[in-house]
């Protein structure tokens, strides 16, 4: 082994040279054996890292994984402006919240999602348990409420999940990213909560100020019951939905290739079912297919057109049916779903997103449009997959597209000065060796529970401190000089007007709450 002593940390500078001459090693010195290697390979690794490893320094790939993104303050006080504006929403319909594990069991997730389950994130064997990143917050819940044997709920939950997807970021699409969703959980009289969840999408909608939109709704019954009279055989169902759920991204004759060719449906189906999928409308739709002589022929049609005519009457009442349009070729191709669904699309009724553009960014006409932002349905069946004695919950949901929110009011932005902070006032000083006044006076506005900050130097100058709040959007400056001490007052000038005046100190914290509190 003495020869092994003679390949000094010196002559093997690097891993390749390292393992270089250990094969050489093992071929020149006869009995030696690839654990012995091994071993003062590992000696001879942990010498280099105690003398400093390589001359060279690791140069790191400084970038986000594909499909995920950082935010800066300005994209996070739009996000916090977006959620805060959801949350409220929510919590005027009276949810409570909940949370649950990023990560789930396996089985968990497995076949909730009809095709979209290769896009689960699987975790490596973790102790013995077979783990994968959520894909949604439904699932999740629905696992919730049966282990917890809850059989009535109306909970909001805020949080990210992880999709494995081809993320088109220009568009709001990502691998990692936020999801905001709303259900109702419990046996209640028909549609009053499908209709509620509706209201809330138009409201929240309508808030953020994202311009026109429209939400389209279907039944799943309605879709299996065209199915069925289109001559679409059973175990067809599921996989011919989630082909005809892709008519917001291609055109119908690129869905009827799909079917024909790629799953074998008839040419004569295929043709039926461009009939129906091109209908649209509102309550009289729903009237005028309950007459139609085929969908007539199959009662589960029926009695989701029937729900389909009940869902526009409580619309009606709360005041939504002008966002709302019955369109037959909404298909959403999640496998849980049971009943009503719905998305949202910005846009009048009829509008469809332009095709990306080639150049790879979108163009400027082009950009703003990002599919759907809100989705959601009745799932009656979900729960009771979990419950060890089968025992079904009735729920449904919407699920709000924050992360496409997001794109569309970060462009909006782009041009716009957007306050980061929330500071009402800076405490600033005239004249030099005032530091510890400035201390005492920002703490006693801590005290009373206003947001105040101070410069982090001993003699800041006045103009750097003003110049500073302009910056920031900070409102209000409280200026400290030798005179104001002497008086017991405090100098309170108004950044944006730059009128100054004075204020005792005593009431000091009373003239900040009025000057800064919302009209």
């Amino acid at each position: 082994m003495n020869t092994l002593g003679s390949f000094t940390i010196q002559k093997l500078t690097g891993l390749s040279a390292f393992r270089t001459g250990m094969f050489r090693l093992l071929r020149s010195v006869s009995g030696i054996t690839v654990a012995q290697i091994d071993v003062e390979v590992a000696k001879l690794l942990e010498l280099k890292l105690r003398l400093g490893g390589d001359d060279v320094k690791h140069q790191f790939v400084l970038k986000t994984p594909k499909g995920t993104r950082d935010y800066n303050p300005k994209q996070m006080a739009i996000r916090e402006k977006v959620f805060n504006t959801i949350v409220s929403c929510f919590k005027r319909h009276g949810a409570e919240t909940i949370d649950t594990p990023v990560f789930e069991l396996k089985e968990t997730l497995t076949g909730k999602y009809g095709e979209d389950s290769k896009l689960i994130y699987d975790l490596k064997d973790q102790g013995g348990e077979l783990l994968s990143l959520r894909y949604d917050l439904t699932v999740p819940f629905a696992r919730y409420l049966a282990m917890n044997k809850i059989s009535n709920i109306k909970r909001y939950h805020i949080a990210k999940v992880y999709r494995r997807d081809n993320p088109a970021m220009t568009r709001g699409r990502y691998r990692e990213f936020y999801q905001c969703d709303f259900d109702i959980a419990g046996h209640y009289d028909p549609m009053i909560p499908d209709a509620e969840c509706l209201r809330i999408v138009s409201e929240i909608l309508g808030e953020l100020d994202l311009g026109d939109f429209h939400i389209k709704v279907n039944d799943r019954r309605i879709l299996d019951g065209m199915f069925a009279v289109c001559g679409v055989p059973d175990d067809k169902f599921r996989t011919i939905c989630s082909t005809v759920d892709k008519l917001d991204k291609m055109c119908w004759e690129d869905v009827k290739n799909e079917m024909v060719k790629e799953k074998g449906l008839s040419e004569e189906a295929a043709d039926m079912i461009g009939q129906y999928v091109s209908m649209q409308g509102g309550m009289d739709l729903a009237v005028r297919l309950l007459e139609d002589p085929k969908m007539s022929q199959s009662k589960q049609a029926c009695a989701g057109l029937s729900d389909m005519k009940q869902l526009f009457s409580y619309l009606e009442l709360f005041q939504v049916t002008d966002k709302v349009v019955f369109d037959l070729s909404l298909a959403r191709g999640l496998d849980y779903y049971t009943g009503v669904i719905y998305e949202a699309m910005l846009g009048p009724p009829g509008a469809t997103p332009p095709p990306p553009s080639q150049a790879g960014a979108p163009k400027a006409e082009e950009s703003l449009s990002v599919g759907s932002v809100a989705g959601g349905g009745r799932y009656d069946g979900l729960v009771g997959m979990f419950d060890p004695k089968g025992r079904a919950v009735p729920c449904v949901g919407v699920s709000i597209g924050v992360e496409r929110i997001f794109s569309i009011l970060e462009q909006k932005a782009e041009a716009e000065k957007v306050r980061t902070t929330e500071v009402q006032v800076l405490v600033a000083s005239a004249q030099k060796n005032l530091l510890e006044e400035r201390l005492r006076l920002v703490t006693e506005l801590w005290n009373a529970g206003i947001k105040a900050e101070s410069m982090f130097k001993k003699n800041p100058k006045l103009l750097s401190q003003l110049q500073h709040c302009e910056e920031s959007g900070i409102p209000l400056v409280a200026i400290l000089g030798e005179q104001e001490l002497k008086n017991g007052m405090v100098k309170l000038r108004t950044v944006a007007t730059r009128e100054e005046v004075d204020v005792s100190r005593a009431d000091l914290i009373e003239e900040i709450r009025k000057r800064t509190s919302p009209v």
